[in-house]
């Protein structure tokens, strides 16, 4: 019996990851092209409830709803530049999980 446990264990965790996908198949593009656009920009974006995992990892409905904006402006017909800064417009550039280097001087050392 215990052995019986142990491999149905064992089972479980190998499997686990395997059905682990934060993307649900109602939120899937019909369009190959396009999901994979969407699953590549989703990487880059981070879930602002987990902060430490993509919107395309995360399980959170926060991040559901990110993916689901994306896929919209997809739909849409935007460029994944457009895409992605419609994303990064509504929520900061908090949002990029690398962020963007800020062009704008420094206060510091300014001439006044």
């Amino acid at each position: 019996m215990k052995r019986a446990l142990k491999i149905l264990a064992l089972a479980a965790a190998l499997l686990a990851p395997l059905g682990a996908q934060a993307v649900e198949p109602g939120e899937k593009l019909a369009d190959p092209a396009q999901e994979a656009r969407a699953r590549a920009i989703a990487t880059e974006l981070r879930c602002l409830v987990c902060q430490n995992q993509s919107i395309d990892d995360s399980d959170a409905p926060l991040a559901k709803d990110l993916r689901m904006l994306l896929r919209e402006q997809i739909r849409k017909g935007a460029s994944d530049k457009e895409a992605r800064d419609y994303i990064v417009a509504r929520y900061g550039d908090f949002v990029l999980l690398r962020r963007r280097s800020n062009p704008k001087p420094c206060c510091y050392g300014a001439r006044r």
